[in-house]
């Protein structure tokens, strides 16, 4: 991964500088990042098992809960939709989500805030 990276960025390498160095320094950037996104990916808001049954206790208000949920996700435009779910829900950083999609950084931020937005206002009516 790291000559992958390096050979991709061989243009900001500056010549009279020491290679190892600006390899070593690649391959930190690269723990680094994997590191945190492990972390991030590791974080829930609950553990799973509480999560599968939220709304399945027969509670009315846990039920009314999640519709109001699920249909604010499905009235936001699918690039919002896709930001929210891949950010907000399963833990991607921005640039991850933004490579999954396939969009620049800035363009997955946009949909991202556009979207909670939109879900905050759809779920601050619905309340």
């Amino acid at each position: 991964m790291t000559i992958e990276r390096a050979l991709r960025s061989r243009q900001q390498w500056q010549e009279g500088t020491r290679l190892d160095s600006w390899m070593y320094r690649i391959m930190r950037n690269i723990w680094i990042d994997e590191t945190r996104a492990s972390a991030r990916r590791g974080q829930t808001f609950v553990d799973e098992e509480q999560g599968l049954g939220v709304g399945a206790s027969g509670g009315q208000e846990e039920r009314a809960e999640l519709l109001d949920v699920n249909r604010a996700m499905a009235r936001l435009p699918d690039e919002q939709r896709e930001a929210v779910l891949l950010v907000m829900v399963e833990g991607w950083s921005y640039k991850e989500a933004a490579a999954i999609v396939g969009c620049p950084v800035g363009t997955l931020n946009s949909r991202l805030v556009r979207g909670r937005d939109a879900l905050l206002a759809m779920l601050g009516e619905a309340a």
